[in-house]
């Protein structure tokens, strides 16, 4: 997936209206940063220095089989859906068989609805997200063999 103009001014706005100072998003092929300078002089009363303490979450280990295929993935943070409307059938189930631009599922970003589409034809191996979960940026939503 490339970055297109518009997609950079949809987070450009992000970036402005939720008071962030720096945004980085990557993929495969390229990497883009965006980051807002402010130009508010503040002054600064010295102080003592800070104690920073540090501290490191690992998440628990699971021994999962990674599944063969081409893994799908999220080219964005949002809510996984899998299918159009709540009472409608999923795009695509385990077992289906998709071609290449099918829709497989829908991310909810910023109350958009933003289809993803299969980067390849076969066959749906597994599916890695419930329906209604938070996904992040470069998650695996779902494996194509």
């Amino acid at each position: 997936m490339k970055f297109d103009i518009d997609y950079i001014d949809k987070l450009a706005k992000v970036l402005n209206e939720n008071g962030l100072t720096e945004l980085v998003l990557e993929n495969e092929e390229q990497s883009i940063i965006l980051k807002k300078e402010s130009k508010e002089i503040m002054s600064v009363a010295p102080t003592a220095p800070a104690v920073v303490q540090q501290c490191t979450i690992t998440p628990p280990v699971q021994e999962v089989e990674e599944p063969k295929g081409k893994a799908i993935v999220s080219p964005m943070v949002g809510t996984f859906y899998t299918s159009p409307s709540p009472d409608a059938e999923p795009f695509v189930e385990v077992g289906s068989t998709v071609n290449e631009g099918d829709v497989v599922c829908i991310i909810e970003a910023m109350k958009l609805m933003n289809e993803i589409k299969a980067e390849c034809s076969g066959k749906i191996v597994q599916v890695c997200v419930k329906n209604g979960e938070p996904v992040e940026f470069g998650q695996v939503l779902m494996y194509v063999e």
